[in-house]
């Protein structure tokens, strides 16, 4: 089963960032972790300050990966593009984010992204990735009869 983790702008500068919204970790560091705790997984990993790039990465990956996790950042208030590219694709996508948006400025109260997406995940810094991938873990067939719409 093959996931797809997309982060958007500035997420690069996690760890580094905010330490106090965003936590002192680097996505990079975390990532080996999160791996390690999904084995039969395979989880890809792709981060862009740019819309468009993320937007290709949605079409390339939208029809044939079980899933995507997407923290758009900043652009889950503003690109109506990405939710459109969200709309169009197949795959499943989680919204997460690691701080609470309910809890911050009201322009990041509202996300563009969340109606086109199974669920939103928010407010536990980088464990809102692993929520996301255990959510997609519970998708795989256990039994015989099972099947995954």
């Amino acid at each position: 089963m093959q996931i797809l983790i997309l982060n958007g702008p500035n997420l690069n500068l996690l760890g580094q960032r905010e330490p106090g919204i965003y936590g002192t970790r680097s996505f990079d560091d975390y990532l080996p972790e999160l791996r390690a705790a999904f084995p039969d997984l395979t989880l890809d990993y792709f981060q862009s300050n740019h819309e468009g790039e993320l937007i290709d990465k949605l079409h390339e990956v939208g029809f044939t990966y079980a899933g995507v996790v997407l923290n758009a950042g900043g652009y889950t208030h503003t690109s109506v593009a990405l939710a459109d590219a969200v709309a169009a694709i197949h795959t499943p996508v989680v919204e997460v984010h690691l701080s609470n948006l309910h809890a911050r400025e009201e322009f990041r109260q509202r996300s563009l992204l969340g109606k086109n997406c199974v669920g939103s995940i928010s407010g536990f810094k980088l464990d809102s990735y692993r929520l996301a991938v255990q959510y997609f873990e519970g998708l795989k067939p256990k039994r015989v009869g099972f099947k995954v719409k």
